[in-house]
């Protein structure tokens, strides 16, 4: 599937980065005379638990994506934590559903599309890097909000709203204005603890609860008939 691959990219590249701030901190403890055992421990050991970490907070299983007619799928893997009705402008157009899922460090972090389409946004909105758990982080953090103009289910927009945390600083969207996508592809990675909100039309039936756990590209968030 497309884009599979470029979260264990996004891996690499922060342990090289970390292999030379290490290699650098080891010469440092060289020259002020640390014995060569202890320079080891000192770089070793944390760089062993780092790289532990990096390489299980960047996996990116792939979705079975569910078959059926009408079905909305998560966008993110997490936990429902915000069930409501909310005006949203730039993709919806006004009064819409929304389903929130919190992610913690724990979680899988590469992101899916929740329906097949073309996108018709990708807009990048400067704000605040409150924790992802509070309720004002919907609305005040920085994100990345993607429309999307629906075919399957239905013709009809859904909008995804990428939100940063108090860790997470860096979101990835790896879809461009215009582009055709599948339900359950990869389009997104956020980087360490975030919030993903999915915005869907008042006709939309929500099929999740409040605290359930989900699956990015597997559980049927909504079914959404014409």
């Amino acid at each position: 599937m497309k884009h599979g691959g470029k979260a264990m990219k996004s891996a690499v590249q922060l342990l090289t980065w970390a292999v030379v701030i290490l290699g650098v901190l080891a010469v440092g403890l060289r020259l002020v005379g640390v014995p060569v055992g202890w320079t080891l421990g000192a770089v070793l050991g944390p760089f062993v638990g780092f790289a532990a970490f990096t390489l299980y907070f960047f996996r990116d299983p792939t979705a079975q994506v569910p078959n059926g007619t009408g079905l909305v799928v998560a966008p993110a893997h997490g936990k429902v934590d915000i069930i409501d009705e909310i005006e949203e402008r730039e993709v919806m157009g006004g009064r819409c559903r929304r389903v929130s899922i919190f992610l913690s460090v724990f979680n899988v972090h590469v992101q899916q599309a929740p329906v097949a389409g073309r996108v018709m946004l990708v807009k990048h909105n400067p704000g605040k890097f409150l924790n992802a758990l509070k309720a004002e982080s919907a609305t005040e953090n920085e994100n990345v909000l993607i429309g999307f103009d629906a075919t399957e289910p239905v013709q009809g927009r859904v909008g995804m709203r990428l939100l940063a945390g108090l860790i997470a600083r860096r979101i990835i969207p790896w879809l461009k204005v215009g582009e055709d996508i599948q339900k359950g592809e990869r389009v997104s990675l956020i980087q360490f603890g975030s919030r993903v909100d999915i915005y869907l039309p008042l006709s939309a039936k929500v099929e999740v609860q409040m605290g359930q756990k989900v699956v990015g590209g597997e559980t049927i968030v909504a079914r959404w008939q014409a």
